[in-house]
């Protein structure tokens, strides 16, 4: 049974790049079954073409930008990635994309969460491979450009003073939340909310102390 890989992309020769790629030794013990495609259109009709046939599609690169498909109102890769997500639950979702503007990244983020997001200016012979096997084995990826355009904007858009850096900081060093009033001039309850404040913004309320560390790590904070 081969493990199925839907490229979509409005440039043919960029599809056939990726192909490439991905067709090198140790990729996966198997070679895999490339399904290509360059417009909405086309891609809609073959990701319900392989339902039809009982395919599962496991891996789905697309690109941002392409020719849509007005009929069903599928504009983009974005939609296609709606649609991949309802119908192949499993399926990890590679988003690639010439654009870095932070507002578009971060909307495509929250609305798919996609498992590898690469700026296509960061591609390379030497990683690409390596970090799509990486997403197959469940891990997430960014390259370098969409987590800087994230970092940044999640920057202007911070809202938290000096006293917040530190709670952030000795967090980091391993300073118990107890013990944070010994070194922050500030009670333990207003410690706690300014704690809390920074987790909601972080992680969106959820996580550890580590998982908060990680993030800020991630994000250039610390």
């Amino acid at each position: 049974m081969y493990y199925e890989i839907l490229i979509v992309d409005d440039h043919p020769m960029i599809v056939d790049g990726y192909i490439n790629l991905l067709s090198e030794s140790g990729f996966l013990k198997k070679k895999p079954n490339f399904i290509k495609s360059y417009n909405c259109e086309d891609a809609y009709n073959k990701i319900f073409l392989s339902l039809k046939r009982q395919v599962n599609i496991s891996l789905a690169l697309l690109d941002i930008r392409l020719p849509p498909y007005k009929d069903f109102n599928i504009d983009s890769g974005v939609d296609l990635a709606v649609l991949i997500r309802e119908k192949f639950t499993n399926c990890k979702i590679i988003i690639l994309t010439m654009h870095s503007d932070p507002i578009t990244i971060n909307q495509i983020i929250k609305k798919i969460n996609p498992e590898g997001f690469f700026s296509k200016s960061d591609v390379d012979s030497e990683s690409f491979s390596s970090n799509c096997k990486k997403i197959i084995n469940g891990e997430v990826f960014q390259s370098h450009t969409i987590i800087e355009s994230q970092r940044e904007l999640f920057k202007k858009n911070i809202n938290w003073d000096i006293h917040d850096n530190e709670i952030l900081i000795l967090i980091s060093k391993g300073v118990k939340t107890i013990n944070l009033p010994k070194y922050i001039p500030l009670s333990m309850s207003a410690i706690e909310k300014r704690k809390a404040n920074i987790k909601d913004q972080l992680l969106k309320g959820k996580g550890s102390d580590n998982d908060l560390v990680v993030k800020a790590k991630k994000l250039g904070l610390l």
